[in-house]
């Protein structure tokens, strides 16, 4: 069995990159994301660094993402699940198959677990509902 890792750094920049130029541009999350992001070059970083941590296992990464979700208003179930659909059709166009299935596997459960905490925070007392395609 081998411990090569399932992609490069490369690969994830190049992931990160497509993605949140198709998110920057799409009609329901680009008005979310630019509302609310300023310096799109140092989130695409700290995107990156996250990604590596999550992927390669990399310790670059520092940052709560479950707080600044919170705190950001009249997010849906219907948001997360486009977000995740978004980030599956750019995977199926990386060429890193072992990227695209772990990716996309790690993509559903943060996606869930972020709409959770949301939901939670939101609404306490209410059991919250997992995402239809997590």
């Amino acid at each position: 069995m081998s411990n090569d890792p399932i992609c490069t750094e490369d690969e994830i920049k190049a992931l990160v990159q497509a993605f949140y130029a198709v998110v920057r541009k799409d009609e329901r999350l680009g008005p979310i994301f630019n509302g609310h992001i300023s310096d799109w070059n140092a989130h695409l970083e700290k995107l990156e660094d996250f990604w590596c941590a999550i992927l390669l296992g990399s310790r670059r990464f520092t940052g709560t993402p479950m707080p600044k979700h919170i705190a950001l208003p009249d997010l849906s179930a219907e948001l997360f699940e486009h977000w995740l659909a978004l980030f599956r059709q750019t995977l199926a166009n990386q060429p890193n198959h072992a990227l695209q299935t772990q990716a996309e596997q790690m993509a559903g459960k943060i996606a869930n677990s972020l709409w959770m905490g949301y939901q939670m925070h939101r609404k306490p007392g209410n059991l919250p509902t997992d995402l239809a395609i997590a």
